[in-house]
């Protein structure tokens, strides 16, 4: 075969294997049987083979790298990629009309309503209609670039051909989708992964958004993701209206969720809401709300955007799933305050993507007022979709025998007696060589908020106070002395070794805050620690300072001042930080610099939302050094409220109080900006 011969075949058979990819994983309609289509790629593989230089990048072969990703460099979005402001009820989204009403000064608006995918969203750029980057959302303005992730997904066209770009008046494009995988794929992989002992995954959206991040193209593969897009952003584009957007989008061989609503007025639009919450238990896939968008494009336009999120359009958020099943037992756990709280051991139940098998109870008071006992038939949900509750008790299943829940009088633990105080829904043990409470305060002063140490997680923890080698936070930073000890655990070879005590040896550096919040005091959040770390420039002179001293701190109450003076006059508790500081554990925030007068001195600000590129703790430390402040409520004394993703009601109040709002982007821009001065 020539080279002229074999650059023909090689275009037919990337066209037909394109065409029967699409009808395949797009349309659910295959054309032809897996065999014949493992026998048309296997010709193309061949003829790739023998001639490498006709390989090209949008090639059926080329779905899955060889290289390994070594990291996701940023990508700018050509489109930011804005998030959508939450409402919660029906009110609100006659509010969210009204206010669109207003904007455009006319009456009822046509909205276009679709079931919102709970999934990763993506940002797909096609240059004359080839794929050239996935990215994902990150801060809205720049994302990672995924594309060897994104190539796998079979569903998402390499390539359009011209003459449906022709029709479609589009050449080169950005596409907005999201990222999923179906209910009942998932619960096959994770019934697969029980049946090897391995740990299931929490619910598909992490799964998906996880895998998204493998280095691996070739693991992604192998997972069943799908992509639903919902929107074509490009230069002169002919479009009219949303509706006429997504149905571009199918044309050009992406898949568009069929389920969208054409409506008339706002209450067409909650009718339409309200019949996918209805039919949200049956759907394939998990859907967590509806997206309502005003329809006609010029209007959009005409609405503009407010901080990070669109005008014209508002996330429906649904109420959380609900199931039933059999409360088994009611166990109680330990914390590293000694906290004793309640759990509910419960008859495993699919809910909201996961299979649930314990609940909080979070103390005796709720389990009394909801009358919540062993052998009852409960109703759980999950807080945010997230963290399994029980809501209350279905008291018509309950067992004649039934009695009601009684506190434990003993630590489940220890086995000393337990505390309660009369001001105070908690029960304590206060026995503190109780072994629970020693291992949740090693993992506290060794998760990432803290000391950060890698490596030092639950299991290792676990493990390491079972064989004796911790009992306090010293003991971590005498484990280098203990090295031959630990090559004679199992799974813990020489590079895990070697790799767990660079961890500790660096946590050595940690500024003076977040030792004091790893210390696990009592009442100090992270937040908390870094306000007294502001405050007194090391240990001694927070030892030294009187209670009231502590109290006069802003946003430093009683209770607070009361468990610091506390803990820094036990004894043990010294002698634990003389041992630290002897580790080399830094417990003094140096010198403060000179804060020169900049955007953030003496400003106060309020954080909403997840940020993408910091934490809030994080944000907050980096505002304070700037000699600004950071505050959680917001008020008429705020200057600027700073909104992440999925901002709530402090970011409506700080409209209503017309207070300033920064976008994530342009908050880290000032910092960025007074740095680099």
């Amino acid at each position: 075969m020539t080279k002229a011969e074999a650059f023909k075949r090689i275009s037919e058979l990337s066209e037909v294997l394109q065409e029967h990819d699409h009808c395949y994983y797009v349309l659910s309609r295959p054309l032809i049987s897996d065999y014949e289509y493992d026998m048309l790629m296997k010709e193309l593989e061949a003829l790739e083979a023998e001639f490498p230089a006709l390989v090209m990048p949008d090639s059926p072969t080329q779905r899955v790298g060889k290289d390994l990703t070594k990291d996701f460099q940023p990508v700018k979005h050509q489109f930011p990629m804005l998030s959508l402001a939450n409402t919660y009820n029906e009110d609100e989204l006659i509010d969210f009309d009204r206010r669109v009403q207003e904007l455009l000064e006319q009456g009822d608006v046509e909205y276009i309503v679709e079931q919102k995918i709970d999934g990763l969203s993506m940002s797909l750029r096609y240059e004359h209609g080839r794929l050239v980057t996935g990215a994902t959302r990150g801060d809205g303005e720049t994302g990672e670039d995924v594309t060897a992730n994104v190539k796998t997904i079979r569903s998402i066209p390499l390539s359009i051909n011209k003459k449906l770009l022709a029709e479609v008046g589009a050449d080169s494009f950005e596409v907005r989708g999201e990222i999923y995988m179906e209910t009942g794929d998932f619960k096959k992989l994770n019934e697969e992964r029980i049946g090897r002992d391995e740990k299931p995954f929490v619910n598909p959206r992490n799964f998906s958004s996880g895998t998204m991040k493998l280095q691996d193209p070739a693991i992604v593969a192998q997972r069943p993701l799908k992509i639903f897009t919902y929107y074509l952003l490009g230069a002169n584009l002919p479009f009219k209206s949303h509706e006429e957007n997504l149905q571009a989008l199918q044309k050009l061989g992406f898949r568009v969720n069929p389920a969208f609503k054409k409506c008339n007025n706002i209450q067409e639009a909650i009718e339409a809401c309200r019949l996918f919450e209805e039919q949200r238990d049956s759907l394939p896939f998990e859907i967590d709300g509806a997206v309502v968008k005003v329809n006609q494009l010029s209007r959009q336009r005409q609405l503009g955007s407010i901080a990070k999120s669109p005008r014209w359009a508002a996330a429906v958020k649904f109420k959380a799933k609900q199931a039933s099943t059999l409360l088994r037992e009611i166990t109680w756990q330990v914390g590293r305050t000694g906290a004793i709280t309640p759990v509910a051991e419960l008859t495993p139940v699919f809910l909201a993507g996961s299979t649930i098998s314990r609940a909080t109870l979070h103390n005796l008071d709720e389990i009394q007022r909801k009358d919540i006992r062993a052998g009852d038939t409960v109703l759980i949900e999950k807080g945010g979709d997230v963290i399994p509750k029980v809501v209350s008790v279905v008291v018509e299943a309950r067992p004649e025998d039934s009695r009601a829940t009684q506190p434990p009088v003993i630590c489940p633990a220890c086995s000393e007696p337990v505390f309660r105080s009369e001001d105070e829904a908690a029960l304590y043990c206060q026995n503190a060589s109780c072994p629970e409470q020693i291992k949740a305060k090693l993992i506290h002063f060794a998760s990432r908020g803290a000391m950060d140490i890698e490596g030092l997680g639950d299991a290792i923890v676990d493990q390491f106070v079972d064989k004796g080698f911790l009992r306090t936070f010293a003991d971590i930073y005498s484990l280098k002395d203990k090295r031959d000890e630990l090559t004679t655990l199992e799974r813990f070879g020489q590079k895990s070794i070697d790799n767990l005590l660079e961890a500790i040896e660096k946590s050595k550096e940690q500024p003076f805050s977040k030792v004091l919040f790893a210390m696990g005091i009592r009442f100090v959040g992270a937040g908390a620690a870094r306000k007294l770390a502001e405050q007194f420039t090391d240990i001694d002179a927070l030892m030294q300072a009187a209670e009231e001293e502590i109290t006069n701190i802003y946003e430093i109450g009683k209770s607070i001042s009361a468990s610091v003076s506390s803990f820094l006059a036990d004894e043990k508790n010294r002698d634990l930080i003389r041992c630290l500081r002897e580790s080399g554990v830094n417990f003094s925030r140096g010198e403060r610099a000179e804060i020169r007068n900049n955007f953030f001195t003496g400003k106060t600000f309020v954080l909403t939302g997840s940020l993408q590129t910091l934490s809030r703790d994080e944000a907050e430390e980096k505002i304070s050094l700037l000699g600004g402040k950071a505050t959680s409520s917001v008020s008429k004394k705020t200057n600027y409220v700073i909104a992440g993703e999925n901002a709530g009601s402090k970011l409506q109040k700080a409209i209503d109080l017309k207070v300033s709002i920064l976008s994530e982007e342009e908050f880290t821009k000032l910092l960025n900006d007074i740095i680099a001065v």
